[in-house]
């Protein structure tokens, strides 16, 4: 019997490293490709690597996706979501599970660590709305069949060109395309519908609706947001290639 124990104490760590390994790689499937590209787009993966991204690289669960400076990319999610990441942003891919033949039991979770996207619903929003958000840094965004943009500004944005010609104050900033979201925060919950702006101090204040000229609407290049078959920044095919 006392042979025993390590035996079993073996098969015990062994089945635990493959249950972590399994649950490891169910995280790492691929959740999209990047189909347009100016600048470079990074993406750190769960293993600790850093990769830099071309057009249709794959991007998997996990990834810390990285724009610099003058960057913009688009993803398109397996679900038909796109995501259009401004200059200076990261956003990370928490967790994203889908399958075309259950769509409804699909769940897309993003993070917006900073800077700011474009998003488009796909069919896991368009099935089961409840399972597609993202979080922000002062709120958290649900969607309602929605195309909108998301702007998360931390002394940052100095540079991003406004109606009054002033810098936008820190917070999160919202606008609605199509659809609504409804963000929410420790302070509030507020619904914003088609063609409204919101903001978001921090997080203790509540989100409210502001006027136009108070909000900020996300645009991207006419290049990145038109399926124009005429990406540019990177070759189409091109390898991935290790950062470090």
């Amino acid at each position: 019997m006392a042979n025993l124990w390590p035996r079993v104490t073996v098969i015990n760590l062994c089945a635990g490293l493959l249950l972590f390994a399994a649950s490891f790689a169910a995280m790492a499937v691929g959740a999209g490709v990047v189909t347009h590209l100016s600048g470079t787009l990074t993406a750190k993966r769960l293993d600790g690597s850093v990769k830099l991204l071309a057009i249709k690289s794959e991007v998997q669960g996990g990834d810390v996706l990285s724009t610099e400076q003058e960057t913009y990319a688009r993803i398109k999610f397996t679900d038909g979501g796109e995501i259009v990441l401004r200059p200076g942003t990261q956003l990370k891919v928490e967790s994203y599970a889908f399958d075309e033949a259950k769509p409804a039991s699909g769940s897309s979770v993003m993070n917006l660590i900073k800077g700011g996207f474009r998003a488009v619903t796909g069919l896991i929003g368009k099935s089961n709305k409840d399972n597609v958000n993202f979080s922000t840094p002062t709120a958290t965004i649900g969607i309602r069949g929605t195309h909108f943009g998301a702007l998360f500004c931390q002394s940052d944005c100095g540079g991003i060109p406004t109606s009054s010609g002033a810098p936008l104050p820190n917070g999160l900033y919202v606008d609605v395309a199509s659809g609504a979201v409804v963000v929410t925060n420790p302070a509030g919950q507020q619904v914003f519908q088609v063609g409204q702006f919101g903001y978001v101090a921090n997080p203790t204040t509540p989100p409210v609706i502001v006027p136009p000229s108070q909000g900020f609407q996300v645009t991207m290049p006419p290049r990145i947001s038109q399926n124009n078959g005429g990406p540019g920044g990177s070759k189409p095919g091109a390898v991935d290639c290790a950062v470090r």
